[in-house]
């Protein structure tokens, strides 16, 4: 699926800076930018839209005033300079809160999570199976990551290597805290301060260590009890 994206912004350098990123995403689109929620709210009349990016802080009329306006609205990420209006965003069930300016990185997080979100609800009503994926910018382009291809990930200073199944691994520039955001809690756990495991990909382990492929990677004291909980469910 193609995501019809709407940009809504008063900032034309935080528009153009969302208008870059999404044309760097495989399944991203962008099929109208805007200044202001009238603007949006005519487009969108006639056009197709999935998906928002809206600034929330916009002349006459609020981001957040526009969308309770709207009978029906599409999945939406708020964008905005004020930390303080996360709360009611969230209460929008808005998908994720971007602040400005937007770097790469937290980008992608929003819309791994979007992905991830539809993938869960797609499965959740048997509906033919969509494998997860994720995309990460790696050599100066943006990789597609099946979720079940990743053994283990490790992070390296300010990388991360994700091991995959019959692949080389990818360096990537995120931090493994960022990545652990938008993983799947179901089917990864982090088990140290430097590695996150598929739990799926476990072949055996002990209080010290798990096994994945035959490669020996350290338990962080802190995380086994976490582990055997979720080991236990399998």
């Amino acid at each position: 699926m193609i995501w019809k994206c709407l940009i809504v912004d008063g900032d034309p350098n935080a528009l153009k800076c969302i208008q870059q990123y999404i044309r760097l995403v495989e399944h991203l689109e962008v099929v109208c930018t805007c200044n202001d929620a009238f603007q949006a709210m005519n487009f969108m009349q006639t056009g197709r839209v999935d998906l928002i990016f809206l600034d929330i802080h916009l002349p006459n009329l609020s981001g957040t005033s526009f969308i309770k306006s709207l009978p029906h609205p599409p999945k939406v990420i708020f964008i905005t300079a004020n930390p303080e209006f996360a709360v009611e965003a969230f209460e929008l069930s808005a998908i994720d809160y971007l602040l400005k300016p937007v770097s790469l990185e937290r980008f992608l997080i929003a819309v791994n999570k979007l992905l991830n979100i539809v993938n869960h609800s797609e499965e959740s009503q048997a509906l033919p199976l969509v494998r997860g994926s994720l995309f990460f910018r790696t050599n100066r382009k943006m990789v597609k990551i099946f979720l079940d291809e990743i053994t283990y990930v490790e992070s390296i200073k300010d990388y991360i290597k994700i091991y995959r199944e019959q692949h080389p691994p990818i360096l990537v520039k995120q931090s493994l805290t960022s990545l652990e955001l938008i993983l799947p809690s179901h089917l990864f756990i982090r088990i140290h301060r430097s590695f996150i495991v598929s739990i799926n990909k476990l072949t055996a382990y002990t209080n010290n260590d798990v096994e994945i492929d035959k490669v020996e990677i350290p338990i962080g004291r802190q995380f086994l009890g976490q582990l055997k909980r979720l080991v236990a469910k399998k």
